[in-house]
């Protein structure tokens, strides 16, 4: 349970005088405000903090805000004792987001980071049988078109470096690729 101030009201009149003047920045009333109610404004943020340390660094987080903006209280619409309740709790459960916040991207870079389990001979296995998918597919084209893709892929020649390695015009290649690479698209849908 959260310290009460006495039911006469006295203690609350008291901190929202303490409020008002902290606001004029006056230093000995945030003191004896601080005094009168840091413990209970440390046991609200302990009930939403698990951590002791974490809920006293709240605690000076809080008393810091009270500081500097003091200026916001207005006693018309509350009592001191509930708006510093309020600012604490608002902190603690910052805190705990922000916490929280911290855990889900730890955990999605510890995710991101771990190795994912790789089966090398399965991977092996796949492009083996593509490999041999290809090549059965490549059996199906003409043997200028074959020439052609082959050269490409293998050798890394543009289609003007084929031409003047095979004597013919650069158009004749790019048809011959063309058609090629659509004949081997048309295989290898049929073959799957």
């Amino acid at each position: 349970m959260t310290e009460v101030d006495p039911p006469d009201h006295a203690g609350n009149t008291d901190k929202n005088t303490l409020l008002t003047r902290i606001a004029r920045g006056d230093a000995a009333a945030f003191d004896a405000l601080y005094r009168r109610t840091h413990q209970a404004t440390f046991h609200v943020i302990r009930r939403v903090l698990i951590d002791a340390s974490q809920a006293e660094e709240v605690t000076q987080e809080v008393y810091l805000d009270i500081w500097q903006s003091a200026a916001r209280f207005d006693p018309a619409l509350g009592h001191a004792r509930s708006w510093i309740h309020l600012l604490a709790r608002r902190r603690a459960i910052d805190r705990v987001r922000t916490s929280q916040t911290d855990r889900n991207r730890n955990h999605l870079i510890g995710i991101r980071d771990h190795p994912i389990p790789f089966d090398h001979v399965s991977e092996t296995v796949e492009i083996l049988l593509e490999h041999e998918r290809v090549q059965s597919a490549m059996k199906q084209l003409t043997p200028k078109q074959r020439q052609a893709i082959e050269l490409v892929h293998d050798a890394g020649l543009s289609s003007t470096a084929i031409a003047n390695q095979l004597g013919v015009n650069a158009g004749a290649i790019k048809t011959r690729l063309r058609d090629g690479l659509i004949n081997l698209r048309h295989e290898l849908n049929t073959v799957s």
